[in-house]
């Protein structure tokens, strides 16, 4: 299929993952990709992995001087930008009683600000028809010890789905989320553990989970791409689940 031939999409956080997949997808099937990363390494790499239909800047996506940079970064690409996956994103998770401001503040510059910041400097690039799929999480829905910052973070960015949609209907731009549940990520790459302990982690949480195994990136982007296409013309303000069941499935 050609769903999204000659159309640019903008995926921060685009050099591994879910946001990698979803550049992937759209490559494969006549679009061309803009992806963020916080190094040019990774961003190099991952260019070089998509093809000549890809194109990297280096970004952060909780620095506000790199979100307020973004916009002309991306005009040395193109002009309008038909897909917005503000995806960039990590975990670091602490119970109440550990968690200090540093942490608070890292996760809601990141997610929260980062996600809000990005959209409202893409907004100019964007026209009627295009789309913004914000990426939240499965853990908005239950309770998860550790999980209170991180949790609250993503609540937030759920929340940007319907008032942003309410907000960009007059400009024709549909806004949606997806809900990714325990995908196959570097989620746990920042929380300080070593690699046993996240192979501890992940192995601990695949039975909880009722496939009984992790998603993969392609999933979620499947998901994404969805919603972005014309199949999808009818759906807005709303957020697609992707987590095999578990946060409604006991």
């Amino acid at each position: 299929m050609q769903r999204f031939k000659n159309k640019f999409a903008l995926i921060t956080g685009g050099t591994n993952g879910m946001g990698f997949a979803t550049a992937q997808q759209f490559i494969n099937e006549g679009g061309n990709a803009v992806i963020t990363g916080r190094s040019a390494e990774t961003v190099d790499k991952a260019v070089e992995k998509l093809g000549t239909n890809a194109f990297g800047i280096v970004s952060n996506a909780g620095n506000m001087k790199d979100i307020f940079l973004l916009q002309e970064q991306v005009k040395q690409h193109t002009e309008n930008i038909d897909l917005l996956f503000p995806n960039a994103g990590y975990g670091r998770f602490a119970s109440v009683e550990n968690a200090d401001e540093a942490h608070f503040d890292e996760l809601f510059n990141m997610l929260v600000k980062g996600t809000f910041f990005t959209v409202q400097q893409i907004l100019p690039l964007m026209k009627s028809g295009s789309v913004i799929i914000l990426n939240t999480s499965y853990v908005t829905e239950i309770g998860t010890p550790n999980f209170s910052v991180y949790s609250a973070a993503k609540s937030a960015v759920q929340s940007f789905i319907k008032t942003f949609a309410s907000e960009l209907t007059e400009k024709g731009i549909r806004v949606n989320g997806v809900s990714p549940g325990n995908i196959k990520t570097n989620i746990f790459n920042n929380t300080g553990l070593n690699h046993e302990q996240i192979e501890g982690a992940i192995q601990s949480i695949i039975p909880t989970i009722p496939f009984k195994r992790l998603g993969d990136p392609a999933e979620i982007a499947n998901a994404v791409l969805f919603l972005a296409s014309q199949e999808a013309s009818y759906i807005h303000g709303t957020e697609l689940t992707v987590d095999a069941g578990i946060s409604v499935v006991r």
